[in-house]
Order: C-alpha cells, then structure tokens, then sequence
C-alpha cells in the first residue's frame, strides 16, 4: 500500500504588520510588496518551537493565511492555507 502524502507547503516569507487592530491582532499586512486587509481574525493560538509565538489565521479577500509572530524579536511570518 503506497502512502499519498502532501505537498510541502512554501516557505514562510518575511511578512511586514502595518496595522494593529486592538493593539494585538493584525489588521493590515505586506507580503510580497502586496497589501492585505484582514476581514477576519479566525482563530489564534500561542506555539513555542526555537521561540514563543503568537499565531493567528486570518481571512482576507485574497485567501486564507497563518500568521506567526516571533514574540523575542517581534518578527512576523507567513504561511498560506489551503482551503
């Protein structure tokens, strides 16, 4: 029996927050020399791996994507999310 597996998806790319909504969720972001404006925060959540994380799925016009933010250097991350 042959195991399907799926792809990898992309690497994460450098993600910029223009805006905060509350102070805390994202609410405008560049990625890609692209603005996104989030419509919906759907979900967030703490991680730790190398460094704390807050993560958050948001939903914009675009599509749907994971949020990372690197609590240590306040760095931001990205990945898409497959519908």
């Amino acid at each position: 029996m042959e195991l399907l597996t799926q792809p990898k998806p992309r690497a994460r790319d450098a993600v910029e927050i223009q805006e905060k909504r509350f102070g805390y969720f994202p609410k405008v972001f560049r990625w890609r020399g692209k603005r996104y404006y989030v419509q919906a925060v759907e979900r967030c959540w703490n991680a730790t791996k190398s460094a704390p994380q807050l993560c958050f799925r948001v939903r914009c016009r675009d599509g749907l994507f994971d949020l990372y933010q690197n609590v240590r250097d306040n760095t931001w991350r990205l990945t898409p999310v497959r519908a």
